[in-house]
């Protein structure tokens, strides 16, 4: 038994949603009590005991689209890389880093995020992989690395068009391959969706050996007009026929797919979305970091479309990802009192019900029953604090920085700011190695 205790819990059950002095007691990889801590602790003498520090302990948090490649690109800078438009950012800096990412780098990018992401109290996450340069075992590699680390993840490959067939058909094949291992598996840990890049770098064909490669396994994870270059090549290319429609149209739509982005959609591409049951995934750093513009996530709320909350990897704060969506969906709105219940209902609704859907565990909750994933924040009151207002805190108040604790699975993986059973030195000591390589790689020049 696992006994996490010593602070306010707020527990994203609406049968229970706060506790003042409360704890939270695991059996392995289940919860099986949220009570009053006093009561707990005597009807639980020998439980191992993680204390709070007066903390709060809530749920661990979903990271709904993240890109594991990029991992090793802080404090890069590629000679010549000076893009001007969303394609240019992508040919000058992403795909140049992914074309040059061997296997071993692809470990290193997955040991710098999923770290990274624990240290922020993110306990599942879900990967958009690119490494064309080592595209076989790549989503194997990352497995490792997130079981290696406790890491609750769904991978997939972003399949392509862009550096031609042989490379396109490795990615179909590593998708297909990561997939019926996962099947096999049925693990709670580990699970796959079907990754294709954007429309714009997948041709009709492609599409199509997609779905039939993936033959009903699992969903697709795919960026959808997040430039619109995606818009004008389907509008060009493909007899007029939108994004969205295209998606459609190749059966790669459905309640278990997740569209990135979606900035540049119609109110017919929404019915589509909507029709079918297809998720969404909003990731508002990283659009206002490529300026490619304000996805309308409140229409797609009206709508009755679900939308969960992403970084795009340019962060793993997912909490830091909260206040910008809160800022962004208000500015493009000119309305400063929006936002803020579609903020809250992504990362902590929508999200978990994402992992429910590849995991089969109750996730984004503590209670009875749901899986084990606990973060303990460290947070210093100074304006009142209840179950009234515990959403004012998260968003104004709180940062992945604050995160002292994380458990998933029932793990303790990192305790008090130190990781647990993990040789955080020799890790990051192998990491910075590699992306020395990397980025010798990418400017013909030795680091």
């Amino acid at each position: 038994m696992l006994l996490i205790g010593n602070g306010r819990v707020i527990t994203r059950d609406a049968a229970n949603p706060y506790l003042e002095q409360g704890a939270v007691l695991i059996d392995g990889d289940t919860i099986v009590e949220v009570g009053d801590e006093a009561a707990l602790k005597a009807a639980n003498p020998g439980a191992d005991y993680v204390d709070a520090h007066g903390g709060v302990i809530m749920p661990g948090l979903v990271n709904c689209h993240t890109h594991i490649y990029s991992g090793l690109a802080r404090g890069l800078a590629i000679k010549g890389c000076d893009p001007h438009n969303f394609l240019e950012n992508l040919e000058q800096q992403w795909w140049n880093i992914d074309r040059h990412l061997t296997l071993d780098g692809t470990r290193a990018c997955a040991y710098a995020t999923v770290l990274d992401s624990i240290r922020d109290g993110v306990t599942c996450i879900f990967d958009h992989h690119a490494s064309f340069k080592e595209i076989p075992g790549s989503l194997f590699a990352i497995k490792d690395v997130c079981a290696e680390l406790g890491m609750r993840a769904c991978l997939c490959y972003e399949v392509s068009d862009r550096d031609g067939v042989e490379k396109r058909d490795q990615g179909i094949k590593e998708n297909a391959d990561f997939a019926r291992w996962c099947a096999k598996e049925d693990s709670s840990m580990i699970a796959a969706m079907f990754g294709g890049h954007a429309t714009f770098t997948l041709s009709d064909e492609t599409m199509d050996l997609m779905a039939e490669a993936n033959d009903g396994l699992t969903g697709f994870h795919i960026h959808v007009s997040e430039g619109m270059n995606d818009v004008y090549d389907s509008l060009e290319n493909h007899y007029g026929v939108r994004p969205v429609e295209r998606l459609l149209n190749h059966g790669l739509l459905g309640p278990k797919t997740m569209l990135g982005h979606c900035i540049h959609v119609t109110p017919a591409e929404m019915d589509i979305v909507k029709e079918t049951g297809t998720w969404l995934v909003n990731n508002p750093e990283s659009n206002m970091g490529n300026a490619v513009g304000c996805s309308p996530v409140l229409e797609f709320f009206r709508r009755g479309i679900p939308v969960c909350l992403g970084t795009d990897a340019y962060t793993n704060d997912m909490l830091e990802s909260l206040k910008v969506f809160v800022a962004i969906q208000r500015h493009n709105a000119g309305m400063p009192n929006v936002a803020w219940g579609e903020a809250m209902a992504m990362l902590f609704q929508n999200n978990p019900a994402m992992g429910e859907k590849y995991f089969g565990r109750t996730l984004g909750k503590l209670a009875p029953g749901a899986a084990a994933d606990v973060a303990v924040f460290d947070y210093n009151v100074f304006t009142p604090f209840s179950e009234e207002n515990v959403d004012g805190h998260l968003l104004f108040g709180m940062m992945g920085k604050n995160c002292r604790t994380t458990v998933i699975n029932g793990r303790v993986v990192y305790k008090d700011r130190e990781f647990v059973d993990v040789d955080e030195a020799a890790i990051n000591a192998w990491t910075l190695e590699q992306s020395k390589l990397l980025w010798g790689d990418l400017n013909d020049r030795q680091y």
